[in-house]
């Protein structure tokens, strides 16, 4: 299965075209359907920043709308929040998407541009942004993993 890895740098244009990083658009070409578009941009719930599901990902995303009555108010504030403001993409020629300009004001997006990859999606951040939710994720990462040594990596505790 192709994975998001790494953090990539790259530059918005006036129009609010950003350059896919090339690694991240051969995995999701690996990953793309035919009749399908390479992903989806979304606004992250959590953070800042923006994420990009693979439409086999967004899917999974969505399966919990399923169990869900189609009626409740439940069901309608997670379609809201997981459709109303998803927008499929393709590249041009250049590698490049456009990032609407809703999607840039939520993530404070500016002159360059933070991609970071999270294995099945990846996600488009302002640069300083970015570097404090990384270092962030390394102090929790630290304290999850705190008395856990080679030899007992795997073990469940």
């Amino acid at each position: 299965m192709s994975v998001f890895l790494g953090t990539h740098q790259n530059r918005l244009d006036a129009k609010g075209r950003v350059s896919i990083p090339s690694a991240f658009r051969t995995a999701l070409r690996a990953r793309a359907k035919s009749g399908e578009p390479l992903a989806i941009l979304r606004p992250s719930h959590l953070h800042p920043c923006l994420e990009a599901w693979p439409a086999d990902a967004f899917a999974a995303l969505t399966r919990p709308l399923d169990e869900m009555d189609i009626f409740s108010e439940d069901h309608d504030d997670l379609a809201t929040a997981l459709y109303a403001d998803a927008y499929p993409f393709e590249t041009d020629r250049e590698g490049r998407i456009l990032l609407p300009e809703t999607l840039r004001a939520h993530a404070g997006l500016t002159e360059q541009v933070t991609f970071m990859g999270l294995g099945r999606t990846f996600q488009i951040w302002d640069p300083q942004a970015a570097e404090q939710r990384r270092a962030a994720a390394r102090a929790s990462a630290r304290r999850l993993t705190a008395g856990r040594g080679p030899a007992n990596a795997g073990a469940t505790p």
